[in-house]
């Protein structure tokens, strides 16, 4: 039997890990930050060798640059190490106020968008890499009694940096203003569930799933570990299971919760080395990662909807908002295809990897929603009216069955929850109309309606 190959053999059981570690570094707050604040250091240093060893003509340093004495420069270096900190002061408390009214409005994991925001880490990098940069120049003055030393060239371009962190100011102002509004905040969430979705269609045809007659003396796999399988090395684990003669099928997916002692996977014939290779190619987190999960975004995107709907909020716009790019979402995967999540290896299956479905992301999108909105007939109807939109331009039944399904749900619903009947009526009326786009198309639907609105008094 082949051993189990190493990472540097396989060369790609390191990708789960290593990709990882690259997400997490993309969404550290701080990273930006220091970059600019070891940059800024760097600048400084520089700057002050260049002038040391005499590259700038005399020209030019009493033209064009600070040609101060070194008590003015040490007074101008302080103003604006000073005054940059402080700044960089209040833009974490505003960063941290933000955050707060974004937890409790939007919900808290909406957190990691405003986070790993690039314009807040430059903004507060600008001011931390101005503060370094004035006092790594700072020490290197001399006046006349210690030497007389003056960094006219570090001198001008700190003035320089002091102006450019004004104009950041503004900068960071206005975007923060536009940052906490929460249409911005829907629309920025619903272009990451465009994003994901996207990456998640696919034109090459897919094979069908092997019979379940395949995996019924096989062997599980069961992992001790804990938590949200954030990465996934799926070549490298389908690479693996090929070598070893064997059809591997994992029991969870991205984003998927990884209990400890519970079978991770099943494999069509029993090998060695399987909860090894599994380990080597999977990473698992205390949080649900967004990389590769599209699940996540479209979460994010309902959590807001929900929470609009509260008792607390009551903000039904906010939810109708989210139903537009919902919709808009599933527009987009009209007529396109997903995967299966069969790989396979000269030809055979050797990895079955479960994959989100058309049914279950529509089931993510409208099943909270619908929860959270009975008693709310204009959220509802909001509801169907995109269920007639999303309809009216996908193609496949399998699907246009999916969203009569939830349609059907949404009556239900109202008939227990809506007390005026002409509310219920509006909402009975549309699912109709959904019905005659499904049977008849979108002409046929439109005469309909035109056939209602002329009989309603």
């Amino acid at each position: 039997m082949p051993a189990l190959p190493t990472s540097s053999e396989s060369g790609g059981f390191l990708n789960a890990k290593l990709q990882k570690l690259i997400d997490q570094l993309t969404d550290a707050f701080w990273l930006v930050p220091t970059a600019m604040v070891l940059g800024g250091i760097a600048l400084a240093l520089g700057l002050l060798q260049v002038e040391r060893a005499g590259l700038l003509p005399d020209r030019v340093l009493s033209e064009w640059l600070y040609n101060g004495g070194g008590t003015g420069a040490r007074t101008l270096l302080g103003a604006i190490a000073a005054s940059s900190i402080g700044v960089a002061s209040t833009v974490f408390s505003i960063t941290i106020a933000a955050l707060s009214l974004a937890a409790a409005q939007m919900g808290p994991r909406l957190l990691r968008n405003f986070t790993r925001d690039r314009g807040v880490q430059l903004s507060l990098g600008a001011f931390l890499g101005t503060f370094s940069y004035a006092l790594m120049v700072l020490r290197s003055v001399r006046t006349q009694e210690e030497g007389a030393f003056t960094p006219h060239l570090a001198l001008s371009v700190g003035i320089l940096l002091a102006f450019g962190c004004v104009a950041v100011l503004v900068y960071f102002v206005d975007h923060m203003a536009n940052r906490i509004n929460v249409d911005t905040v829907v629309e920025l969430v619903s272009q990451d569930v465009h994003q994901a979705l996207a990456a998640l269609k696919t034109e090459q045809p897919q094979p069908p799933l092997p019979p379940a007659r395949l995996w019924q003396h096989g062997a599980p796999v069961r992992d001790g570990r804990r938590g949200y399988l954030q990465h996934l090395d799926e070549d490298a684990l389908a690479d693996w299971a090929a070598a070893q003669g064997t059809v591997l099928r994992l029991l969870v997916r991205r984003g998927d919760y990884v209990f400890p002692g519970t079978p991770i996977a099943v494999l069509s014939v029993p090998v060695a080395g399987a909860e090894e290779a599994i380990r080597a190619a999977t990473a698992l987190g205390d949080t649900r990662g967004s990389a590769g999960d599209a699940e996540y975004a479209v979460r994010q995107l309902v959590e807001v909807a929900v929470r609009a709907l509260s008792p607390g909020i009551n903000d039904p716009h906010t939810a109708m908002s989210v139903l537009h790019r919902l919709g808009a979402a599933l527009c987009d995967l009209a007529g396109s295809q997903l995967p299966h999540g069969v790989l396979l290896r000269q030809g055979q299956v050797a990895l079955v990897v479960p994959k989100v479905s058309y049914a279950s992301l529509s089931d993510l999108m409208f099943h909270m929603i619908r929860q959270n909105a009975q008693g709310t007939p204009a959220v509802l109807i909001r509801l169907l009216d995109v269920l007639i939109a999303v309809a009216s331009c996908e193609p496949e039944e399998a699907r246009r069955q999916v969203l009569l399904g939830h349609a059907e749900r949404v009556c239900i619903d109202a008939r227990h929850t809506v007390h005026n009947p002409l509310d219920l009526h509006d909402i009975l009326e549309r699912q109709r109309t959904l019905q005659a786009v499904l049977e008849h198309g979108v002409l046929a639907a439109i005469g309909a309606v035109d056939a209602a609105a002329s009989a309603s008094p």
